[in-house]
């Protein structure tokens, strides 16, 4: 798998996860991305940083557990083309899901659930957007969040 940060017309800026560079090439032509923020579907890769590793820190990673596929991040669900009618219909219904039963906090995602972490506010389900900065300080204050594949509801 290969994470891409990526960029739409708007600036928004996302991750997606592909299983290699031309699959990410095939689907940008063929016009299968769009932002999960505004739908466009002007999307390319942003500038990122690349993760250089030594040789000693490539010899201790092969010692490492190797990583189970529950521990992948998921891949983010960038547009609904192309997507089977089966997992599609389930991704739907988790999304039905989570706006019935959590509070959509919208870009106050990150400020709501560390206010929920520190007990400034009530616990419950929330859910909403963040960006990659507000991703990384809640995984550094230990909070735990679940990105969803975000697909357009059912209709009907």
């Amino acid at each position: 798998m290969i994470h891409y940060q990526l960029r739409c017309v708007s600036d928004h800026e996302f991750e997606g996860w592909f299983s290699n560079s031309s699959s990410f090439e095939d689907q940008a032509a063929r016009g299968l991305l769009s932002c999960p923020y505004c739908g466009t579907a002007g999307v390319d890769r942003a500038l990122m940083a690349p993760a250089v590793r030594s040789s000693r820190q490539k010899k201790d990673e092969r010692q490492e557990t190797p990583v189970t596929p529950a521990e992948v991040p998921a891949a983010t669900v960038v547009g609904q083309a192309g997507i089977p009618d089966a997992l599609l219909s389930t991704l739907q219904k988790m999304r039905q899901e989570v706006e019935s039963k959590c509070e959509n906090v919208g870009d106050r995602f990150a400020e709501e659930a560390l206010r929920i972490h520190h007990g400034e506010a009530e616990e419950r389900g929330i859910y909403g957007r963040m960006t990659p900065d507000d991703h990384e300080r809640l995984e550094d204050e230990g909070v735990s969040v679940q990105r969803l594949p975000w697909v357009q509801p059912a209709e009907g």
